[in-house]
């Protein structure tokens, strides 16, 4: 008899060690596979913490029982703006790493590992479309691609949407979600604020409506470039909207900041923001807003269209002096 025959007797066989051989017949269920197969069903809440149907989530718009609005990318955005079918806009390429960036890490491995995770080129998509039945083009950041930072091909991407806007005769609707501008590009990355707002002046030149739709979180260079120069500047519920972080501030002034400070709903309070609008209704709500703009530019254009043919002018009928004077003026010529 051995001497741990014991053991086998008193425990419970699934309680034993298992020998090294039945352990590699039996491979470990690897963890990440777990928490990749939950995602794929399930959400959590990052307000309540509640775990919800996956699907349910997105048939609301990324928008959870609570209220609380969740950062989507672009093609829920333009799903949930457009009225049907929309077509993406290419967007221009530009020099990639022209400062040969480098802090802990280069900055043309951060863009590969942005593109791997997002699977697009830089920050920005585009597209137009229709909302409300008016033509728009639709500008959205990506906040997955390195905090949807402003750099040279997001600068890019606003005026190719701009000029476009141009063209088409449609109104331009911007959807904000940044960080601010993007350090590796330095005074590049700077740029590109006097060059959106050069673009966003050419739109109001060619009286087309420019719409901004300010999201969580918009802040640094974006706030104080375009996120701000809207014809009507609309915020999702609870939006952080900022120009720095308010730990910044409270290090620096060293008081308590009010409650909601630099929120969405603190900022329409101060007249900073002219609306706060649920995402559920933000098609209906921005749609209304293109309707009235975009009246008048459809009249401007009912103006501006060649007019028709003017009638032959009708003759001239002749007095009898105008008769007389003439058969006079005819007798001195004959003679």
């Amino acid at each position: 008899m051995s001497s741990n025959s014991w053991w086998h007797n008193v425990v419970p066989r699934g309680f034993q060690k298992k020998s090294a051989e039945e352990e590699t017949k039996q491979p470990r269920q690897d963890a990440r596979a777990d928490k990749s197969n939950d995602e794929q069903h399930w959400v959590k809440c990052p307000q309540t913490n509640e775990i919800l149907p996956r699907d349910d989530v997105e048939a609301a718009h990324w928008v959870t029982p609570s209220g609380f609005h969740m950062r989507i990318g672009p093609e829920p955005r333009f799903k949930s703006l457009f009225d049907s079918k929309w077509l993406n806009i290419p967007l221009p390429k530009v020099a990639q790493d022209p400062l040969r960036f480098k802090d802990d890490k280069k900055y043309i491995d951060r863009l590969k590992g942005a593109r791997a995770k997002t699977n697009r080129e830089d920050c920005m998509a585009a597209a137009h479309g229709r909302i409300g039945g008016q033509k728009a083009v639709v500008l959205v950041q990506d906040f997955d691609f390195m905090g949807g930072s402003l750099g040279m091909a997001a600068g890019e991407a606003f005026i190719t949407a701009a000029e476009i806007a141009v063209k088409r005769s449609a109104a331009l609707v911007v959807v904000t979600a940044s960080g601010g501008a993007r350090m590796q590009e330095g005074v590049l990355s700077l740029m590109q604020m006097p060059r959106t707002t050069i673009a966003i002046q050419q739109l109001r030149e060619a009286g087309l409506p420019y719409i901004v739709i300010l999201t969580d979180p918009t802040s640094g260079g974006v706030t104080a470039s375009y996120a701000m120069l809207g014809d009507v500047q609309i915020a999702e519920p609870g939006a952080m909207i900022a120009f720095s972080g308010p730990r910044v501030i409270e290090s620096t002034i060293r008081q308590k900041l009010p409650e909601g400070f630099q929120r969405a709903e603190y900022l329409l309070e101060k007249g900073m923001i002219d609306k706060v609008v649920r995402r559920g209704e933000m098609r209906e709500v921005v749609g209304q807003i293109l309707s009235v703009l975009m009246a008048k530019r459809a009249s401007a254009v009912v103006e501006a269209e060649p007019e028709l043919p003017l009638p032959e002018p009708a003759p001239v009928r002749e007095t009898r002096r105008e008769r007389t004077a003439m058969k006079q003026s005819r007798a001195k010529a004959a003679e």
